[in-house]
């Protein structure tokens, strides 16, 4: 297994990966499928802000980070997003994703990083309190999808001290 930098190429497969949770899940609240031309320009311009776990030459699973408001008071502060193919999921790939994702948002200089989860998945909850994120507001009622209201629940990590 190998967690790298996404290239270009890696699009179709982010895709891939990505569609499968927006079509079929409440974890994303978007309906709006990726398209490989947006996610290689998205590649393009986050650079090492979007890293991709890859195996046998076959990308499982992925991790990026993006602003998590506009604004330049906002610069230090980042949003981010993890999926993984079925195969992909637990083997440790997701923690291996996070950690490569934090150490490049912390050469970056992000001071804090967002996690916007779907109160409808517990799953996603658990993993990031694992790797130290901590809810701090739960939105009642916000997202919509398959007909019904969901809850977003917010969590953060600072990766620096206050200064």
């Amino acid at each position: 297994m190998t967690i790298r930098p996404a290239r270009p190429e890696d699009a179709e497969a982010i895709a891939a990966i990505w569609n499968v949770v927006i079509d079929d899940t409440a974890v994303t609240f978007t309906t709006e499928r990726k398209t490989v031309s947006g996610l290689q320009a998205d590649i393009a311009a986050r650079g090492p802000a979007f890293q991709v776990a890859e195996d046998t030459g076959r990308v499982l699973g992925f991790a990026t980070y993006f602003p998590f408001r506009g604004g330049p008071g906002y610069a230090f502060t980042k949003e981010h997003s993890i999926q993984l193919a079925p195969e992909g999921r637990g083997r440790g790939l997701g923690r291996a994703l996070m950690a490569a994702l934090e150490n490049a948002a912390r050469a970056e200089g992000v001071h804090s990083l967002w996690a916007g989860i779907s109160g409808e998945n517990p799953s996603g909850m658990a993993f990031h309190a694992a790797l130290g994120f901590v809810e701090v507001a739960r939105l009642p009622q916000v997202g919509r999808k398959f007909d019904r209201w969901m809850d977003l629940v917010l969590m953060q990590k600072f990766l620096s001290s206050p200064r």
